[in-house]
């Protein structure tokens, strides 16, 4: 079954809650499978020894993951502004599919969590959005039509979902950007089942 890929970097939980939120909205639309992938920590040293499969998390991304999606959600807590290490190493992985065109036309958005309101969510967006381009996937938003995006005090933006997780990460999610995640998730798989 054709699936979309939501490719996540998760340290305190927020951007996990957000993908599952997401992966919501893929499956109601009804026409793909979600697929939750996260990416291991990348260590100050040579050697990393991590287990095959995280104990408590999504199964680690495989570079043949992204090369047979429909689709991609990609998402990082925010890091001064930009994207998280871990995920951007992934991504830098990624030349040969990038060589090959495997990417190009399939649609992909974006998805970010910060500790504080005004901590990069829009920058962080769209530095994942640039390496995508790059590897020619078709950006998507959120639309105005998405009534939330005109209420919510906490996160969302025209770039993709937010979340405003507090300096402690202990902010739930809110109702507002549960229905963005949702939206993204149901967008995405609506324009990925299309180019199919």
């Amino acid at each position: 079954m054709p699936y979309i890929l939501i490719l996540y970097y998760s340290r305190n939980g927020a951007t996990k809650q957000m993908a599952s939120c997401i992966a919501r909205g893929v499956e109601l639309q009804g026409t793909l499978e979600a697929r939750l992938r996260t990416v291991p920590s990348v260590a100050p040293t040579t050697t990393i020894t991590t287990p095959a499969v995280p104990e408590h998390d999504a199964p680690y991304a495989t570079l043949e993951d992204l090369k047979n999606c429909a689709g991609l959600a990609l998402g990082s807590p925010t890091r001064f502004g930009n994207m998280a290490t871990p995920l951007k190493y992934f991504i830098e992985q990624t030349s040969g599919l990038w060589m090959a065109g495997s990417l190009v036309n399939k649609p992909a958005a974006v998805f970010s969590s910060t500790a504080s309101l005004h901590g990069g969510q829009e920058t962080t967006l769209l530095s994942m959005m640039l390496p995508l381009f790059h590897l020619g996937f078709i950006i998507l938003g959120l639309p105005y039509t998405e009534p939330d995006l005109i209420k919510t005090t906490t996160g969302g933006t025209p770039y993709g979902a937010t979340h405003h997780a507090g300096t402690d990460s202990k902010n739930p999610i809110s109702q507002e950007e549960q229905r963005l995640c949702l939206a993204l998730g149901k967008r995405l798989a609506d324009i990925a089942g299309r180019l199919l």
